[in-house]
């Protein structure tokens, strides 16, 4: 059992305290889900958390959950998980896939397959969707896109994310339902924005040329803002979530390389070079290298100019606007990574 999970329990114990006794997690042994059990699990509640495989529970392992032998398209496993269940986080989703089919079946289906089962084994249950900024698609200013946008999602998986997204609204047929929708994650057991840290690690860091904004979200923060969602977030709403103010793409790099105590080359990188990128790394994925960090479909997104949020009003109504700013987010990832061996 983590004794010390990332997210401490006084920092949201009055939320804790509203939640039902039965919750259900997709996704709970990932990057976001796990940080999730340990808070949970440290407050001496007992999640019921859907794996692929009971014997290899990746991160929440020693922890004392109720496991569901199962994934998205096993329906028998998704009632099984859901009975009597009061809340029911959805984080279960691929962020790389090597077709647009792949994405779809494993995202908006997913997602489809969930709330069949909520409606039979858990009517009156409140879902939390985990979606992403990438279901509305790059901001045409820094300033960011707010909820209410038109969604213009530009990649594979940003599609798959409004399907999903759209699936929620259409299907619920009067469930309780909220979506969160954050923004790039990074923080400890991140294996994505992990590159960054590991380019900075060796000396270099590449970034497409262009004037580039991002929005970003500490993975404690996405956390809290996932419990105050279950307990007190408002039905039938979208919530975007993230720092208020976004960074250049140039001043995120030099961040990361300024608080990890490292001298990095910053590398303006030609675009048809990171296009030409993706495509071998898409090439890798198709033959079976499921791990490659990007793809066609990655490379797109990182290539828009402006993933950025407006999140003031959703952070305010959740409870969550005090957040972690990246410096001192980055300080403690880096030191996570160290200690785990991950920069050796």
């Amino acid at each position: 059992m983590n004794a010390r999970p990332l997210v401490a329990v006084d920092e949201v114990r009055a939320w804790l305290e509203m939640l039902p006794e039965c919750i259900a997690i997709t996704g709970g042994t990932g990057f976001v889900g796990s940080h999730l059990v340990d808070t949970l699990c440290a407050a001496g509640k007992r999640p019921r958390v859907l794996v692929r495989d009971s014997e290899n529970a990746r991160w929440i392992g020693n922890q004392p959950v109720d496991l569901v032998q199962g994934d998205l398209e096993d329906s028998e496993a998704l009632s099984r998980l859901m009975t009597d269940a009061g809340v029911v986080i959805h984080l279960a989703g691929v962020v790389r896939a090597a077709s647009a089919e792949s994405f779809d079946r494993a995202n908006r289906l997913g997602t489809r397959k969930v709330l069949e089962a909520l409606h039979s084994a858990a009517p009156d249950c409140r879902l939390v969707h985990i979606s992403s900024l990438a279901a509305v698609g790059p901001s045409a200013t820094p300033e960011g896109a707010i909820p209410e946008v038109e969604p213009h999602p530009v990649s594979y998986y940003g599609r798959s994310k409004l399907g999903a997204e759209r699936e929620v609204v259409r299907g619920a047929k009067g469930q309780r339902w909220l979506v969160l929708r954050p923004p790039a994650i990074y923080g400890p057991r991140d294996t994505d924005v992990f590159q960054f840290f590991k380019m900075a690690h060796s000396g270099w860091m590449a970034a497409p040329r262009g004037e580039r904004w991002i929005s970003v979200a500490y993975v404690g923060d996405v956390v809290r803002a996932i419990l105050a969602a279950a307990a007190i977030g408002e039905d039938k709403r979208i919530y975007h979530l993230g720092e208020q103010q976004p960074y250049s793409l140039d001043h995120l790099l030099k961040i990361v390389a300024e608080t990890g105590g490292v001298r990095a080359r910053l590398v303006s990188v030609p675009v048809g070079v990171m296009k030409f990128a993706g495509i071998v790394g898409s090439a890798m994925h198709s033959i079976g290298f499921s791990r490659m960090p990007v793809t066609r479909d990655k490379m797109g997104e990182l290539l828009a100019h402006h993933w950025t949020a407006r999140t003031d009003e959703s952070l305010e109504d959740l409870g969550c606007a005090e957040v972690t700013r990246f410096p001192e987010g980055a300080e403690i990832t880096w030191d996570w990574y160290r200690s785990h061996g991950w920069l050796s």
